[in-house]
């Protein structure tokens, strides 16, 4: 009696026996087994809510609330409160992001504000605030004047520190989203 079959078998016998499909079971299972965990197609657990940014819009006001291009500049003013430490950022910019509903129409705006440094709020106190306005003059980015509809923006703040190779981000606050109706 043979438990093993000889090397110079043919394949067909070797796996047509009950032997040979438990030895590819076998073999299937420790296969299975013995990939690295990181391969699995198990997802991440989630960290819990993030905490918002100590970096954050406190106001935003748009005027006038019903805009006609032909009446001038619609505004944004944006109220920011800085975080208690500026750790090395010397720049606050503001941008703006409006588009189109068909997206044919868009617009970037942007300000940036030097920032002096200030004593940390160890008492308590209130964090800093800084007060910016965008301008948005009704043209599109071909500086064509925008068509009637309703337009959605987006406003951020981020806080920047000089690098070597100019601006580099050092904290972004959460974006405040909201619609306006061109005439």
């Amino acid at each position: 009696m043979t438990i093993f079959p000889s090397f110079n078998s043919p394949c067909s016998t070797v796996l047509g026996s009950w032997t040979g499909r438990a030895s590819q079971l076998l073999l299937c299972a420790t296969l299975l087994f013995w990939v690295p965990a990181a391969a699995s197609a198990k997802s991440t657990p989630r960290a819990g809510p993030r905490h918002e940014p100590e970096l954050r819009i406190l106001d935003l006001k748009v005027s006038p609330n019903l805009y006609t291009t032909a009446s001038g500049s619609l505004q944004f003013s944006v109220l920011i409160q800085l975080p208690k430490e500026l750790n090395g950022a010397t720049l606050l910019e503001v941008s703006s992001f409006i588009t189109s509903p068909s997206k044919n129409s868009l617009r970037f705006l942007t300000a940036r504000t030097a920032l002096e440094p200030h004593a940390a709020a160890t008492d308590g106190g209130t964090p800093p605030q800084v007060s910016v306005v965008l301008t948005w003059d009704g043209l599109d980015q071909k500086k064509v004047t925008a068509g009637a509809g309703l337009y959605h923006f987006e406003v951020r703040p981020k806080l920047l520190a000089n690098g070597e190779k100019g601006p580099r981000t050092q904290m972004v606050g959460w974006p405040k989203h909201g619609t306006i109706e061109v005439k």
